[in-house]
């Protein structure tokens, strides 16, 4: 898996290529099809946004934020005592991501992204339409559709309600306006990648959680994660599923098992995309253990909480989906090509995850043929895994992490070497997120912006970086894609 043979380093190289032409070729025929006929609604195909070059008050922190995640990530992901590992991923991933975002400055980079005229905050002020939610919800699905009296903005009227209703209860505390919601999303945003490491240690192993640690904290998705509402809802979905992967692999099934069905109702609530994570979903539960049935009663009492509390305050899911149906396609979504977009979308895919997953992704669908390997053991290290090892322990790492040797080693030491079997392990995992996204692209609902709206399925292809060697390579080339990116293009979020 880990092999740096030059047959295989050429074939990582080769797939990182061809991801990037897919790039190319989604930005050329998106030039000439936007001039020529005005029909893909956006400025910089296949991204929603404008090329123009800038910097800003972000741009030396991301840069610093990157050379240190590529000199000492990979290192520190070894070292660190596991929790405080969870800890650093998350504080990196918000430093890169508040860095990021203020490249475009404060205002346009925080403040002011969800208080546009498409967004959340436009039902809040300067007229709060929610002020009283029992008759907003019950009169919810008369304001979906275009032709409709006081029809909601695009974002509201295209998710279901407890989307909005975070804003709302938000600036009902005292944390109103842009500038709270948009940190709002960016903290919580960033706790996404904490929770794919810890689906990733509960199902595949500590070793490969490690080796995936600094593709998380360093992802170029962060570009939309601050500030969309797309990477708040990236990490509600992320907790539902490690939570559920705590339960089917023995934490305390009961608990954990009715957390994730709380969190898995909610994450349907905001958006009806976010359906699709139930693929997801059906990875963890084929990677539980045995009794991964156990916890399933607790999963399903805790999954019918929330849309039943919606359903009694008048709220019905399937007729306002069947009205943004109409609603989409009444708008750009029924102007906007499907033959381009249906391949296009996979564009937007490689800039969010950057070369390093479609690498990775190589490489995860060579270790998924060697699917087989039984249940790894919650909480037992890739070391402790590996043949008259347990009690043998490096100054200065952590049990579970052994130095490789020779070339396989040379981007970072100690590096992690995972036990035999796990692979195909995190393999499922990743392919299940691909295999989630793939639906969603082939369903005509997702034409464009899927750079912000695939968030929750990118959080977990970004693992597919544990299968690389030589990390600190492909970490310069995450870095520098969301680093030019986010200097020459102004997004839409």
């Amino acid at each position: 898996m880990l092999s740096d043979r030059p047959r295989a380093v050429l074939s990582d190289l080769a797939a990182a290529l061809a991801a990037a032409l897919l790039v190319l070729t989604a930005a050329v025929v998106g030039y000439v099809l936007e001039h020529r006929d005005g029909t893909l609604f956006v400025s910089a195909a296949p991204l929603y946004g404008h090329w123009g070059p800038h910097a800003g008050p972000g741009t030396a922190a991301s840069v610093a934020v990157a050379v240190a995640v590529v000199a000492y990530g990979p290192l520190l992901a070894a070292r660190l005592p596991w929790r405080k590992l969870l800890a650093a991923v998350w504080a990196t991933t918000t430093v890169w991501t508040f860095s990021l975002a203020l490249i475009d400055g404060w205002e346009r980079g925080v403040a002011r992204r969800l208080t546009t005229r498409y967004e959340y905050l436009r039902v809040i002020s300067p007229v709060n339409r929610f002020h009283d939610i029992p008759a907003a919800l019950r009169d919810f699905t008369h304001h979906i559709l275009l032709h409709s009296p006081d029809h909601w903005p695009a974002h509201i009227a295209g998710h279901p309600p407890a989307a909005t209703l975070t804003f709302v209860l938000l600036d009902r505390v005292g944390l109103g306006g842009g500038a709270w919601a948009g940190v709002w999303c960016i903290t919580v945003g960033a706790t996404a990648g904490v929770a794919v490491l810890v689906t990733v240690r509960a199902l595949a192993g500590e070793a490969l959680a490690r080796r995936a640690a600094p593709f998380l904290a360093l992802a170029p998705a962060a570009v939309w994660m601050g500030t969309s509402a797309d990477g708040y809802f990236a990490a509600v979905a992320a907790w539902a599923l490690a939570l559920l992967a705590l339960a089917v692999t023995g934490s305390r099934p009961r608990t954990t098992g009715l957390a994730s069905g709380l969190l898995l109702g909610l994450t349907a609530y905001l958006s009806y995309g976010l359906t699709l994570i139930a693929v997801i979903a059906g990875a963890v539960l084929l990677l539980g253990r045995r009794s991964r049935l156990r916890p399933l009663p607790y999963v399903l009492a805790g999954l019918t909480v929330v849309p039943v509390v919606f359903t009694l305050l008048g709220y019905n899911w399937w007729e306002a989906y069947r009205l943004l149906v109409t609603r989409y396609y009444e708008g750009a979504g029924g102007v906007r090509p499907y033959g381009y977009w249906v391949w296009a979308n996979l564009a937007c895919t490689v800039i969010i995850t950057g070369p390093a997953t479609a690498a990775g992704l190589r490489r995860a669908g060579a270790a998924a043929l060697r699917i087989g390997a039984g249940p790894v053991p919650r909480g037992r290290t890739a070391r402790e895994h590996l043949p008259g090892t347990e009690r043998e322990h490096l100054p200065g790492t952590e049990r579970g992490t052994e130095p490789v040797s020779g070339a396989a080693g040379a981007g970072v030491r100690p590096a992690l070497r995972p036990a035999p079997g796990t692979a195909p392990r995190l393999a499922v995992l990743v392919i299940g997120a691909l295999a989630a996204l793939l639906v969603a692209d082939l369903s005509g609902m997702s034409k464009a912006e899927t750079e912000r709206i695939w968030l929750p399925f990118a959080m977990w292809m970004l693992a597919a970086g544990a299968f690389l060697p030589r990390p600190r390579a492909w970490l310069v080339a995450q870095a520098a894609s969301a680093l030019l990116l986010n200097h020459l293009l102004l997004t839409g979020w």
